[in-house]
């Protein structure tokens, strides 16, 4: 148990540190978001593919699988409680890991083609890296975090029946968990920044909680 647990801390820390490090590129080197035009996206794509397809494994597809070590941590610390909520969670959890590790992978699979066709057909380029794009961005949860939201909602209503995490961190949970669950509206989508920003600090609080023995 004690293996497991510090695993998790440790993959908590690391999934805060890809939040963090995604934000950095994405907004502030790559300035991907200002970018609306496809063929400017498809221009940073080909002057950029290497840090595009690193930031997409760091931060999508080893994000997903630490995802997956983390709930099992989890589920291994909060089971005994509340098996249901816990049980759930960890499932969309699972879920959620999975997804995230497909949306980089077809981010990635989608370089080469379009940086291939971009020799001889930019336009056509610019449209197929916008269907790459979509896909990928569905898969993340680019529009909606409610994979994540309610995966951390129930972690969180578990873990406050169980006092086997502290109180104020549930209580983070709580919000954060509601966050990501109304971003599903698409009024309130822009809120995803919010919500990742709020697990960012989640994921501190909770990996320095799993890396301490418990009580």
């Amino acid at each position: 148990m004690k293996t497991t647990q510090k695993l998790g801390g440790w993959a908590s820390f690391y999934m805060a540190a890809a939040y963090l490090v995604t934000m950095i590129i994405f907004l502030f080197v790559l300035d991907y978001a200002s970018i609306v035009d496809p063929a400017q996206k498809v221009a940073l794509l080909i002057n950029q593919q290497g840090m595009i397809i690193l930031t997409n494994i760091l931060s999508y597809v080893i994000f997903g699988i630490v995802l997956v070590l983390l709930m099992l941590a989890l589920r291994e610390r909060l089971n005994a409680a509340s098996s249901t909520l816990v049980q759930f969670g960890s499932i969309l959890g699972f879920i959620w890991g999975g997804s995230l590790v497909a949306s980089g992978l077809v981010a990635n699979a989608g370089i080469a083609p379009v940086v291939s066709l971009y020799q001889s057909d930019p336009a056509q380029a610019a449209q197929l890296w916008s269907i790459y794009e979509t896909v990928s961005a569905g898969l993340g949860g680019g529009n909606s975090e409610i994979l994540g939201g309610l995966m951390t909602l129930l972690v969180s209503i578990a873990a406050l029946k169980s006092a086997k995490l502290p109180k104020g961190l549930n209580v983070l949970g709580l919000l954060v968990g509601c966050v990501g669950i109304v971003t599903t509206i698409p009024a309130l989508a822009s809120l995803t920044a919010v919500f990742g920003i709020g697990q960012m600090v989640w994921f501190v609080w909770l990996g320095f909680v799993l890396l301490r023995k418990e009580s």
